[in-house]
């Protein structure tokens, strides 16, 4: 249905008669996906004829996909159709004018001897051709030169000039009146994104949590007033090649929870609404809060998975179960953990999207720091939020293999470990010690000094109270056979 008109037919639609659009008083309508484009969808009015109407559009993006436009009428029985969509994406600029006239005459405003002169030339080679062609060749006072003389001058352009991008179409009506119509497309160029703060008072397992959402608009279009929504999830988005007429334009960059945004599930994704009409400008960053929730539950980990094992050694199952050296290497560092519950019972709830995570701390004087932050994915409610965000200064851990036993003739190896963790803080610590059983599928854990669970088929954990300048030492062996 789109197609990419020819120069000749953008700038001889400059004097065409063109039925008006009228917009009309109702907001527009967006709804910003996580993947960098949106869903506009705007009202019109059209005061149509019966039968063939050639109409102009021309509050659109930038950046719209042509090819994804829908256009409705308000009642189902006025029939209207899209016979030809003509998408006008470069607007009059001085390289299309001097496209336009050439092989005529325009006048030039040129400076000679320090005064200002109109002096007529022909535009033999706009330069707008291509690689080979992008000089101009103006014929003036009876010599040839490459490049402009001076500025030009252009003919008054009608007032239907194509300043911004147009949507020209060709509809068919089957009757003949005024007609409401909702327009809409999609666009790249607007965005949006989840931030959250999670802040806690030293010595309380209680934080408050508040979230913004950030909008980016870099669409080349203001939305005054709009009717924002958000979409969740990871939605398939085929990206169109590239065209350089879709370059991106260059420019510069506390409610309730449930009060300012709302939230739904809509197909597979989650949909929220933004309570409130906002303003985006182009070219603006706008935040909106969207949860502010206080007296969370949240607890602060430390877990040593001690085992360096490279992730990306490929070798075959009986490389890993035989081989001496194999995730022998050992590391130190305790992980800080910060997990909370997204539960209505721990006063949140709401399906959250993903975004990054800060957490922050008040010390005894008041003040926050910044300890940490890490990303979520989208998180549904009633999930556990568990995150990274950083090691332990004061505890640290240790692991060491104590003895390896291969026997190749009856299928098994037997291996002993000992990990030691030490609580230098001045207060009491647990540590979660993670082991993973990487040899073999098949194991039998022969003897231990702690009791362990077993999370999964390779993976066990022990669970090490630790006072205030502790350590202690965990020793097991485990026999794998196949």
């Amino acid at each position: 249905m789109a197609r990419r008109p020819s120069s000749t037919l953008r700038l001889a639609a400059l004097c065409g008669c063109l039925l008006s659009v009228s917009q009309l008083m109702a907001s527009p309508s967006l709804t910003i996906y996580n993947g960098d484009f949106a869903v506009v969808r705007d009202n019109i009015e059209l005061n149509l004829k019966k039968g063939n109407n050639q109409v102009r559009y021309q509050d659109i993006t930038y950046q719209m996909e042509a090819d994804s436009v829908v256009l409705r009428p308000s009642v189902s029985n006025w029939k209207i159709k899209i016979d030809e969509q003509n998408y006008l994406s470069r607007p009059i600029n001085e390289a299309l004018l001097l496209q336009h006239f050439e092989g005529k005459t325009i006048d030039f405003e040129i400076k000679r001897n320090k005064e200002t002169q109109i002096v007529s030339g022909k535009i033999i080679r706009s330069g707008h051709g291509g690689n080979y062609n992008n000089t101009p060749i103006i014929e003036m006072e009876g010599k040839t030169r490459f490049g402009l003389p001076g500025r030009p001058l252009f003919p008054a352009l009608k007032s239907d000039a194509l300043l911004k991008p147009t949507l020209d179409w060709q509809l068919s009506s089957n009757k003949a009146g005024k007609l409401d119509l909702e327009l809409a497309y999609l666009t790249a160029g607007l965005s949006w994104k989840a931030d959250y703060n999670v802040i806690a008072k030293e010595g309380s397992n209680l934080v408050d949590l508040n979230g913004w959402v950030t909008f980016q608009n870099q669409s080349g279009k203001d939305f005054n007033n709009a009717k924002v929504k958000l979409m969740a999830g990871d939605i398939q988005k085929l990206q169109p090649a590239p065209r350089a007429e879709r370059r991106l334009m260059k420019a510069a960059m506390a409610d309730e929870m449930g009060q300012s945004v709302s939230e739904k599930s809509f197909d597979e994704y989650h949909l929220y609404s933004i309570a409130k009409q906002v303003d985006l400008r182009n070219g603006e960053s706008k935040q909106i809060g969207f949860i502010d929730a206080h007296g969370v539950k949240a607890k602060t980990l430390f877990i040593y998975d001690g085992a360096q094992v490279n992730q990306y050694f490929r070798g075959n199952m009986e490389h890993i179960r035989t081989d001496p050296n194999y995730g022998t290497q050992s590391n130190k560092d305790v992980w800080i953990m910060r997990e909370f519950e997204n539960s209505e019972k721990n006063q949140l709830g709401m399906p959250l999207p993903k975004g990054r995570i800060r957490f922050y701390q008040q010390d005894e004087d008041g003040q926050l720091e910044f300890l940490g932050e890490n990303n979520i994915d989208h998180t549904p409610k009633n999930s556990l939020v568990s995150l990274y965000t950083g090691n332990a200064f004061d505890i640290k851990g240790d692991r060491k293999r104590s003895d390896f036993k291969v026997n190749n003739r009856e299928n098994w190896v037997k291996e002993s470990f000992e990990i030691t963790v030490k609580n230098e803080k001045k207060t009491n610590a647990t540590v979660r010690v993670v082991e993973h059983l990487y040899r073999w599928a098949n194991w039998t854990v022969e003897s231990k000094s702690h009791n362990f669970t077993k999370k999964d088929s390779q993976t066990i954990e022990f669970n090490i109270d630790l006072k205030s300048e502790q350590e202690k030492t965990i020793k097991y062996t485990v026999h794998y056979s196949w």
